[in-house]
């Protein structure tokens, strides 16, 4: 009991099973398959990046331009092929590099001035969100790309980022089995690795973890990379979903990844929380954005169930967290 007590999941697993009794009692949509397909989708979108901004957190940092790299990600992949007609993997393999570098940069700036990753990331985030709408308009005379449905490769992409498959009369998006792949290994990489140590270290005591060995450096910059990574992934799928991406898109979405996180056990200070809590912190996200429409309720109700969540999920990670280190 003591160990069930002390895992930074216990919280959002109470409130992911609260939330769906709630919405399965007063919303009769809720309660067919079919919506289980659109909850999970919805979830996947926020969980495949709540996952490395859980293991960001818990290494003791922050990264608040994670939304619109997402969205800069799928303009240079966009703009660099249709303008340059070019096959789309080509500038699908540019938005890698670029979503990494900007990652590299984040992680280095803070590690390297000592600035906090929370004014750092800010800028960063100002950046991009600046030149995403400015580079748009430059180029394609718009505030968005333009379709690249008709381009070379987008078929073959579009089958690995945004295919999807029934199973029944249920939709499954690709997403969601990707969501599925990024927690585990999240998962093994805290759990049954040396960086997933250095990790826990980083954000528990950097002084500490630098004192017995552990590339701090290293680990914050790649932890930051990580969350470019999946900032790149996220992207993708948007770009291969719609065929174009809106230049404005994005901003505002690196709250809903850290609060996803903090449902799931991650501490604000670091060395805390599991890539399992935040994907259960994203699927109490997908439901209850769904259930909200369900139910017939008006969608102005999400963020104050998110602003309710988050104070919840907080308490209650304090109180199971002090109530393990009594036993």
């Amino acid at each position: 009991m003591t160990r069930l007590l002390a895992r930074p999941e216990l919280g959002s697993v109470v409130g992911m099973v609260a939330i769906f009794v709630f919405f399965f009692a007063i919303a009769d949509p809720f309660r067919q398959a079919t919506s289980m397909g659109t909850v999970l989708y919805v979830s996947s979108t926020i969980g495949i990046m709540a996952v490395p901004v859980a293991l960001l957190m818990i290494g003791g940092e922050f990264d608040l331009s994670a939304g619109v790299n997402v969205t800069a990600s799928a303009l240079t992949a966009s703009m660099l092929s249709y303008q340059l007609s070019l096959n789309v993997w080509v500038g699908v393999v540019a938005s890698l590099l670029f979503a990494l570098g900007v990652g590299f940069l984040n992680g280095f700036l803070v590690t390297t001035t000592g600035i906090p990753s929370f004014l750092v990331t800010l800028g960063t985030f100002l950046m991009l969100q600046g030149a995403n709408i400015a580079v748009t308009k430059q180029v394609s005379g718009q505030v968005a790309t333009d379709n690249i449905s008709d381009m070379d490769g987008f078929d073959t992409a579009k089958a690995i980022f945004a295919s999807s498959f029934d199973v029944g009369s249920v939709t499954i998006r690709a997403t969601v089995l990707w969501w599925l792949l990024f927690v585990a290994v999240g998962t093994w990489v805290l759990l049954r690795t040396r960086p997933g140590n250095w990790i826990f270290a980083v954000g528990g005591n950097v002084d500490s973890a630098r004192a017995v060995g552990v590339p701090v450096r290293q680990t914050k910059i790649a932890l930051f990379m990580g969350v470019g990574f999946c900032a790149w992934f996220m992207g993708m799928h948007r770009l291969f979903a719609f065929s174009t991406v809106q230049s404005g898109e994005g901003v505002g979405n690196e709250f809903i990844y850290i609060i996803a996180a903090v449902i799931g056990g991650c501490l604000l200070t670091g060395g805390y929380g599991s890539a399992i809590g935040a994907a259960f912190g994203a699927l109490i996200f997908g439901m209850t954005n769904q259930g909200i429409v369900y139910a017939g309720w008006d969608a102005d109700w999400f963020k104050f169930f998110l602003g309710v969540m988050l104070l919840f999920a907080t308490v209650l990670n304090m109180w199971v967290r002090r109530l393990a280190v009594r036993r």
